[in-house]
């Protein structure tokens, strides 16, 4: 969906004013809300970069989630900064991304999608059962908030704008990426891979790029969402949260760089929404879901760029 300059510059503060405006109007659960937006979306940026830039289906990206938000909790409560656990888990969460990228080299589609929902489970296993490391079925607790040059993180509000300033260069650094050489290659890997190969460009480097930037992203979102609920186990990461972040990228619309933004707010704003219908709240967001996919599968900004060229005037 493409808007005029300045409509665009407008809704772009618009959008930032109401973020930074919002916590000072809601109680402490709703500060919690927002940030878990923010998380999930940087979760989903990742997963947008693979499927909706690379064209590549991964049902694992829940599993970088659990792998930063370990690493962060096993070093920061020994003491270690968060930066130092950014860093850690960023270069892990790539390395495992660039591993599992290979098997993207031989198969595609459905079995690719099988292929890292096998990987999600080994790592939902790990998890669960190498309770030396990870503390098994009983979590890690006691996960503390940063302090940031003698700014501390630990009110709801606080660590709100923490969680804001990430997603913030998070996106910045995603901009830059999708719109430079590196994600013209992407889209030509996404929409043809023998046109893109015929044209020069390694699509065996740059399918394994995808897989690692993703996945590296996804490990972020882990560091940030650990300290966020200060409690940790393995079925936070399972395959719902996977399935989860491909939602919002699909309903969002995948490829769109604001997909993961609004597909976020969907999946973890509209179910709060819809509580006041009581039992009834979860068959409503079924259904809108379900009506979505099935008749705009491009997503809700898919459905407003249609909808703009439609009435747009000849």
């Amino acid at each position: 969906m493409k808007l005029p300059g300045v409509a665009r510059a407008v809704v772009a503060v618009a959008c930032v004013a109401l973020l930074v405006a919002a916590p000072f109007g809601l109680k402490p659960y709703g500060i919690y809300l927002l940030s878990l937006w923010a998380v999930m979306t940087i979760a989903a940026i990742g997963l947008n970069l693979t499927l909706g830039y690379a064209g590549q289906v991964s049902l694992a990206q829940a599993s970088f989630v659990g792998i930063g938000a370990y690493t962060a909790a096993l070093l920061t409560t020994q003491g270690w900064p968060l930066l130092a656990a950014f860093a850690i888990a960023t270069a892990l969460c790539f390395v495992i991304g660039w591993v599992l990228g290979y098997p993207a080299l031989r198969v595609q589609h459905h079995y690719l999608a099988f292929v890292t929902l096998s990987f999600a489970t080994l790592v939902f296993l790990v998890m669960r059962n190498e309770e030396w490391l990870t503390k098994g079925v009983y979590g890690i607790s006691g996960i503390p908030r940063p302090t940031l040059l003698g700014w501390k993180t630990n009110g709801a509000r606080d660590f709100y704008f923490f969680c804001l300033g990430v997603l913030a260069l998070v996106s910045a650094a995603t901009w830059w990426l999708v719109r430079s050489p590196w994600g013209r290659a992407f889209t030509a890997l996404r929409e043809n891979p023998l046109r893109a190969d015929s044209l020069g460009i390694d699509t065996r480097r740059y399918t394994l790029l995808a897989f690692a930037i993703g996945s590296a992203i996804g490990g972020i979102a882990g560091v940030v969402y650990a300290p966020l609920v200060q409690f940790i186990e393995p079925t936070a990461f399972a395959l719902n949260l996977s399935l989860s972040l491909l939602l919002m990228v699909i309903v969002g619309g995948s490829g769109y760089f604001f997909g993961p933004f609004l597909g976020a707010a969907v999946s973890v704003l509209l179910p709060e929404w819809l509580r006041f219908s009581e039992g009834m709240y979860l068959v409503w967001y079924a259904v809108f879901v379900m009506v979505l996919v099935a008749f705009c599968p491009s997503g809700l900004l898919g459905m407003a760029g249609r909808m703009r060229r439609q009435w747009r005037p000849r």
